[in-house]
């Protein structure tokens, strides 16, 4: 065997050496390092870093928040009414050591641990609360009505403290945080947060309660409705009231000004014919004669009408 061929294998033992003793850790991330499987220390810090080969191990934990989400269970509340429970929550690993003694090498074996431990915390809050407790937060007043309440928004049949808020669904979340969170401290696990996603009736009444919320929608458009109509019909009332107005004040007007018009028109003819009787009878009597003998009249009279005195001596030429 030549020196280089020495050299050659010598080379190729370090770098594959170098590679089982070199590491990297990310931001996102922590190891524990063991050695003979006993925690020998734990590394945080992020860049590249060194073992000892085949006698150490890395084992990486995220340092990051997890998520976890709950399966739908089905819960009964304090007054007797089953409902879905849909839950999730955001954890992290605190004391990696911890975890590696009391979970394992694999963080996803963890879920198992946070469900043993927060579903029965969402139980327990759950059903020792009326379910409107896990429905609001708050006795903020509603924004529409509902059937079956009075104008003050009271229950007509039912106590008025079946409907007031002690707890809330917000302090339910953080109640069921607080029990949860001192369980897990001793798997080296920091819950976060815990909140309740979603709430919904079993499959058997919820129809009858979306066909309840139908009528009550119904109910309401058809209140809205109604007093549209009713405000429409008292706006075109108002425009009735306001147009005849209008033209009643126009007629008046208008007829005032007739009246003044023919006032002022009589005064002039009758200044105008007061000068000359003689020739305004003469104007008067042919326009009689227009009037009465058209070309198809016919009339009787004596001689010494008045009617025919202007045509008296008449030859037709």
């Amino acid at each position: 065997m030549n020196a280089k061929m020495i050299i050659g294998v010598v080379a190729a033992v370090a770098v594959i050496v170098g590679v089982m003793c070199a590491y990297t850790v990310d931001e996102t991330e922590q190891v524990v390092i063991t050695k003979f499987s006993k925690v020998a220390r734990t590394v945080t810090d992020p860049g590249l870093h060194f073992k000892w080969p085949v006698i150490e191990r890395a084992i990486f934990y995220p340092r990051n928040l997890q998520e976890w989400d709950g399966d739908p269970g089905e819960i009964p509340t304090k007054d007797k009414t089953y409902i879905y429970v849909d839950t999730f929550a955001r954890w992290k690993i605190v004391d990696p050591v911890l975890f590696f003694k009391s979970v394992g090498m694999e963080a996803r074996l963890a879920t198992s641990r946070l469900n043993e431990i927060i579903d029965p915390a969402v139980r327990n809050l759950i059903t020792s609360n009326r379910l409107i407790e896990t429905v609001r937060n708050s006795n903020r007043e509603l924004d529409t009505f509902e059937e079956g309440l009075s104008d003050d928004n009271t229950p007509s049949n039912k106590s008025p403290s079946l409907y007031t808020i002690t707890i809330g669904r917000k302090q339910i979340d953080e109640k069921i945080l607080a029990q949860a969170s001192d369980k897990l401290v001793r798997f080296g696990i920091a819950l976060v947060d815990v909140k309740i996603k979603r709430i919904n009736y079993r499959e058997e009444v919820r129809r009858s309660v979306y066909d309840r919320m139908i009528a009550e929608r119904k109910q309401i458009a058809q209140k809205f409705r109604s007093e549209g109509k009713g405000e429409a019909q008292k706006i075109l009332g108002d425009k009735e009231l306001e147009l005849k107005s209008i033209k009643s004040e126009a007629y008046r007007t208008a007829q005032g000004i007739k009246g003044k018009a023919d006032a002022t028109s009589t005064r002039l003819y009758a200044e105008a014919f007061g000068k000359d009787p003689e020739f305004y009878s003469f104007i008067k009597t042919l326009e009689i004669y227009g009037e009465a003998l058209g070309k198809d009249s016919s009339l009787v009279l004596s001689t010494d009408s008045d009617l025919l005195k202007y045509l008296k001596g008449y030859t037709g030429e």
